[in-house]
């Protein structure tokens, strides 16, 4: 190709590059090197390169290059709690087009007709906002922990990927992830289905990646179907009623917006029922802690952070560790021997057992620690409340006692509407006399107000009535007998020990008298 003598000398050099392809090749070149010195510059970094060179490099790798990332990772607080942002872009993934994705993770919901779809580990998906293009893509990467943790030997850090070119950026920072967070929370609520939650501890006593392991909440019951005094079940509702809706109130006043429960009476009068129908009345998750398997206190802390707001801690039987009640462990005689292998399984035992102390216990419901969350019960169970100590259950920790007693009359009639779909019989009046002089549990009328087989509605309600009748002439006959609550300075394991040393000295001295 000819040159023409007029045109300019540096066009003239650019028909030259172009004709060649060396503009390309020195584009190439160029971004190339910029990459180059990206991750020379990270090894060199201790050096103290020139700050002149440093941002010449990163604009010409920015010119080349000219997308931003925001990586959103799923653990935050250094693994303590799950990203709330992370949760909330997995739900508004799942309500974008999809078409040229490949892999998903499937999940059921209940209620709903389809599966719930989101993205695969290292997948990308392309969301389309006002015209503009963003690329979004799940990633993992595989750590080893070369330090003691709660957490496996190996594990991963998960995060989703926002990409998008650089001229976008105040329409991301002010509109896209707004619409995003917003979105995604609207699916969340659609798509929710209510989980009870435990702790999650293998054989050996260590946690796994996940605290908690959950299957799906269905437990029908409500407050309609609890068998207790009206007013009193009301009271209960108004005050869990008054708790959800008061957000601003615990703010103003100062305090954490939680609210303890205790829930205490004999086996078998509901109270497992009656923290069901608070779940489903306030629509709240469920996490039942067993606090037996919490190794220390440090672990109960981690437990209490990952619990997630609008949920329901539960501590069922607490009056059954030992170190939250006033029982004193049985001391060992001097010169008592244990063969080798006993002492070993005694380690091992001791290796599993909980480590939590009271001290642990009250920072976890009432301490700082326990202002981490919003919108809690913690919710109490036990059959002996007196074994528990006095700072745990005080008001301010438990500030609701309730007390689930033993079947009166009117928690029988709402038992009767429910088995036996009646409001009235000719029966009634007696079962309301016995029930006046008898202890006798709801487990125990609704088992017996159970129709054993369907012949006709009323012939069926006046035979479980007569078998309940029956039931309550017999346990007339033989009354319950509480189990006796500890005195607060008495130690039956201490009285054994002290009979024990007593037959010995008697044996002692009758050995005495028989050589003299």
């Amino acid at each position: 190709m000819g040159k023409n003598p007029k045109m300019h000398p540096t066009q003239l050099a650019m028909n030259f590059l172009m004709e060649d392809g060396w503009m390309a090749k020195l584009s190439s070149m160029i971004a190339s090197a910029g990459f180059l010195w990206y991750f020379v510059s990270k090894y060199l970094e201790p050096f103290h390169l020139d700050a002149d060179l440093s941002r010449l490099v990163s604009k010409l790798i920015s010119y080349f290059y000219p997308y931003i990332e925001i990586k959103f990772p799923e653990q935050s607080g250094e693994k303590l709690k799950r990203n709330e942002a992370y949760t909330t872009i997995e739900q508004y993934l799942g309500t974008i087009n999809t078409t040229f994705a490949r892999r998903f993770k499937a999940e059921f919901i209940k209620d709903q007709k389809k599966l719930d779809l989101s993205l695969d580990d290292k997948e990308e998906v392309i969301d389309s906002f006002k015209g503009i293009r963003f690329w979004w893509s799940s990633n993992y990467v595989p750590i080893k922990n070369t330090q003691i943790s709660f957490y496996p030997s190996s594990d991963f850090k998960r995060n989703y990927c926002l990409k998008f070119h650089r001229r976008d950026n105040d329409l991301v920072q002010n509109e896209y992830l707004n619409h995003v967070m917003e979105t995604g929370k609207e699916a969340s609520i659609k798509k929710r289905i209510r989980k009870l939650h435990t702790n999650n501890r293998d054989d050996h006593g260590y946690f796994k990646e996940r605290l908690w392991i959950h299957v799906p909440f269905e437990h029908p019951a409500t407050f309609d179907t609890i068998a207790m005094d009206p007013k009193m079940k009301q009271e209960i509702i108004d005050d869990l009623l008054t708790f959800c809706g008061n957000k601003d109130y615990y703010k103003r006043i100062g305090k954490a917006w939680k609210r303890g429960y205790l829930l205490y009476g004999p086996p078998g009068t509901g109270k497992s029922s009656m923290v069901a129908a608070m779940a489903n009345l306030l629509d709240y998750d469920i996490y039942d802690l067993e606090l037996t398997a919490v190794k220390n206190n440090s672990m109960l802390r981690k437990l209490l952070i990952d619990t997630s707001s609008k949920s329901i801690i539960v501590i069922e039987d607490i009056d059954c560790s030992s170190t939250l009640t006033k029982k004193r462990k049985v001391k060992k005689k001097k010169g008592e021997e244990e063969d080798e292998k006993d002492k070993l399984l005694g380690k091992k035992e001791e290796d599993l057992e909980s480590k939590v102390t009271l001290s642990g216990l009250l920072n976890f419901i009432d301490g700082l620690w326990s202002s981490c969350g919003s919108e809690r019960l913690i919710v109490f169970t036990t059959n002996h409340v007196k074994k528990l100590d006095p700072a745990l259950i005080r008001r301010g920790r438990m500030d609701k006692h309730i007390e689930l007693s033993y079947c009166r009359f009117e928690a029988f009639k709402v038992l009767a509407y429910n088995y036996l779909d009646i409001n009235n019989h000719p029966l009634f009046t007696e079962v309301e006399n016995l029930m006046a002089e008898v202890k006798i549990t709801p487990a125990d009328v609704a088992e017996n107000l159970i129709p054993k087989r369907r012949i006709d509605k009323e012939e069926d309600a006046t035979i479980c009535l007569k078998n309940l009748i029956q039931a309550l002439i017999d346990c007339k006959a033989n009354p319950i007998v509480d189990d006796p609550e500890p005195d607060e300075d008495d130690d039956g394991d201490e009285d054994v020990e002290k009979k024990e040393e007593g037959t010995i000295k008697k044996e002692d001295e009758v050995r005495d008298q028989n050589k003299e």
